[in-house]
């Protein structure tokens, strides 16, 4: 009697529940849902085509010394990298002296106290510094950029999806005119004022104004034109390398264990082969 009660409660709730799932397939093939204006006009990101992707991805040093000049002369009066050390970028290729004298020279110093007041006062960088924020709080970063908290970099590569390809289109190719047909569509999303389109922004509207504004914007040492798209893809790949540092060994790691296993399988292979080759199977 237990059992038949059991079963017969069992087959009410499947019933119920196959009710309220049937409903809710005819309900969104009958009433779709509405696309949003973020699902309709928020772009994919571009390809930059880095030399750090794939598995067999290294450093193009040149370009991240150029990225790292974009950043320094663009980025860097707004964005910090507090996870970067001046000294990190010897990995870039500057020498040790060329390293103190970009501390010394840095815009920004460091927060530090009087010995003798005990008053707060700054001094000059040293190459063990990490890169100092350009503001002292978050208070001060939105009275400076109209109530918006300019993030930090150091970790933005890998702080979104497809990152470096996300910078690169971000800064690069996003920043166009709002399009007519996403207004007549959507009238309430209509880019506010203090706002700028992004169309590979999430929410299409970014609080930071172009960074990027016109060729030869930044004058490369290297000789190199500084286009946007390649002053775009320059500090996508600097920033790449801030993200994750040491991608480089991390790739010859894997490559290496990957060898590694190939030819442990051989060995295990032939060693089955060597230890039962008399046994009949």
């Amino acid at each position: 009697m237990v059992r038949f009660i059991a079963l017969l409660v069992g087959a009410a709730f499947s019933f119920v529940l196959a009710i309220a799932l049937f409903g809710s397939i005819s309900g969104l093939i009958t009433e779709p849902p509405v696309p949003t204006v973020e699902e309709e006009f928020h772009a994919h990101p571009l390809h930059a085509g880095l030399s750090s992707d794939g598995i067999f991805g290294k450093f193009d040093r040149q370009q991240l010394q150029r990225g790292f000049q974009v950043y320094k002369e663009v980025c860097a009066a707004c964005h910090g990298l507090r996870y970067v050390s001046f000294r990190d970028l010897e990995q870039l290729g500057y020498s040790e002296p060329e390293v103190k004298a970009i501390a010394q020279q840095w815009a920004i110093e460091q927060p530090s106290i009087n010995p003798e007041t005990g008053e707060a006062t700054t001094r000059k960088n040293i190459p063990s510094d990490r890169f100092p924020s350009p503001f002292a709080n978050e208070v001060a970063a939105r009275a400076a950029n109209n109530n918006a908290n300019p993030p930090d970099l150091s970790l933005m590569a890998k702080a979104r999806h497809d990152g470096n390809n996300y910078i690169y289109s971000l800064i690069g190719h996003g920043y166009v005119n709002q399009p007519a047909e996403l207004v007549r569509k959507f009238p309430d999303a209509k880019t506010p004022n203090g706002l700028h389109y992004n169309k590979f922004f999430p929410n299409l509207n970014i609080a930071m104004p172009p960074p990027l504004t016109q060729d030869g914007q930044v004058t490369y040492t290297d000789g190199t034109r500084a286009t946007k798209d390649q002053m775009a893809k320059d500090v996508a790949a600097f920033l790449t390398w801030t993200a994750e540092p040491n991608l480089e060994r991390r790739h010859a790691a894997g490559l290496a264990a990957v060898i590694f296993l190939v030819i442990f399988v051989f060995l295990a292979w032939g060693a089955y082969q060597n230890v039962w080759r008399d046994v009949k199977h």
